[in-house]
């Protein structure tokens, strides 16, 4: 039996029991690992000189990824792949303005992209498809030797987000999630400032997709995106925000996420662009306008997501921190706020005028930024803007995937990030059909995340 089967079998035998026991989290099913694997926490492979390239997926991210990797040293695109070949087209004429090589292409069907995986002179796929092909065709790739670098979200079930773990950590192949918005230069210098210390003990942290898309619903190939909401309960897209609130708080790195439980709204408005869009009302429509989720990790610290595509509420990622000597805001107004002791002398001007009622002064929050800019931003975020990709977060996501694995580092997201991040996907629609019941998270490292201790950029 599939395990998500059966853990909507558990699910439902267990929601009665549970509220009789005062709402125990029900009890996933976490499969032994296989003999013989071992985990994949902080694992690096054999540096590469020249990191070659195949893209699949050349729609709506696919082609500024390529234009991307024109700009970063040491990456060479070897194939592009789409199911159109006016896409594959576009991106070959990318290639040609920046000087680089005609790249192979593949077209024509549904299942081209496998030609592109079993090429020996690849080194990376990098698929940027449709939510439903993520897993498959990582799955794939990485199954004919090769590192996998995988758009948001990268596995929607649990038998997907396990047949990924199992698979990366027996062919010894990275399997990394391409999320951006760790790679935001607020998020990324706050995260600096967490690990210098300067918020004490991070206890909360908060993050989001808000983003009303209903411009955007016609842009997706074949109206797969909405209609995954149709079809679906639950919050189908949390990396953007579970990313960087995990990483402040070690998840996996000395901490883990142990119990979940979400609620939402009826849907109203994503029926409405349903039927906006093609014309007529759907029969049903599933996910709530709004998703909220309560995530509580083994040393007390806790988590809140929202998912929210529909709603006409302003872009926000929410992104909060709140530790128990400083705070941190990005939206809708970036501020940090501390403890006057928690600023070494000369951080910021007016030290000891520091009101923990308010965030700091402009003048105040520009110095401290100076002072705590992240290594990664100092090093590369002026060429970033310059390239692009939502304000330079993209190239950095990039630039970071190919330099971890030109110098045989550990990459800055694991599969585990991957699985973690991506568990809400099942997980929530899990606590939703059961009124909301917690649910337990199982521990996709199969007992690693104790091996180390906080996370960590690596560096040559």
């Amino acid at each position: 039996m599939k395990i998500q089967a059966l853990s909507l079998i558990l699910a439902a035998a267990l929601s009665v029991a549970a509220s009789a026991q005062g709402q125990l989290p029900m009890p996933i099913p976490e499969p032994p690992r296989p003999a013989g694997q071992t985990d994949m926490v902080a694992f690096a492979a054999a540096p590469i000189d020249t990191v070659r390239v195949g893209f699949i997926g050349l729609g709506m991210r696919g082609p500024s990824a390529v234009a991307r990797f024109t700009r970063i040293p040491g990456a060479k695109v070897v194939a592009l792949c789409d199911i159109d070949s006016a896409s594959v087209a576009r991106s070959q004429e990318i290639l040609s303005k920046a000087g680089a090589p005609a790249a192979a292409g593949y077209w024509g069907s549904d299942t081209a992209w496998r030609a592109l995986a079993e090429r020996p002179d690849i080194d990376l796929v990098y698929i940027a498809t449709d939510w439903k092909t993520h897993a498959p065709m990582a799955l794939y790739s990485m199954e004919r030797g090769k590192h996998v670098a995988v758009e948001v979200p990268g596995a929607m079930t649990l038998d997907e987000i396990w047949a990924l773990i199992d698979t990366s950590e027996r062919t010894r192949r990275h399997c990394m999630m391409l999320e951006n918005c760790v790679y935001d230069f607020f998020e990324m210098n706050t995260l600096h400032m967490a690990q210098e210390g300067l918020f004490g003990e991070v206890l909360h942290t908060e993050g989001a997709y808000i983003h009303n898309l209903r411009d955007f619903w016609g842009r997706y190939w074949n109206n797969w995106r909405l209609d995954y909401n149709r079809e679906h309960r639950g919050d189908v897209y949390p990396t953007h925000g579970m990313g960087p609130a995990c990483q402040l708080l070690d998840i996996h790195r000395g901490d883990r996420m142990t119990t979940l439980v979400a609620m939402d709204t009826k849907p109203v408005v994503g029926p409405a662009d349903w039927e906006r869009l093609k014309g007529e009302k759907p029969e049903r429509f599933l996910n709530g306008d709004h998703t909220m989720t309560m995530i509580r990790t083994a040393n007390g610290k806790t988590i809140h997501i929202q998912h929210d595509v529909v709603t006409p509420r302003p872009y926000n990622r929410m992104y909060q921190l709140t530790g128990t000597k400083g705070f941190a805001n990005k939206y809708p107004v970036e501020g940090y706020s501390f403890e006057p002791e928690q600023l070494p002398e000369g951080a910021v001007p007016d030290h000891e005028d520091l009101n923990a009622h308010g965030f700091l002064s402009a003048e105040q929050q520009k110095a401290l930024v100076e002072r705590y800019t992240h290594p990664i931003v100092r090093e590369v975020g002026e060429v970033a803007k310059q390239v692009g990709g939502h304000g330079g977060m993209d190239y950095i996501m990039d630039y970071r995937l190919v330099y971890c694995l030109r110098n045989g580092l550990p990459l800055d997201m694991d599969v585990y990030d991957l699985a973690e991040w991506c568990s809400l996907v099942p997980l929530t629609a899990l606590s939703l059909e059961n009124g909301s019941a917690p649910v337990a998270v199982p521990d996709f490292t199969r007992g690693a995340w104790r091996k180390i201790s906080g996370y960590r950029h690596h560096y040559k």
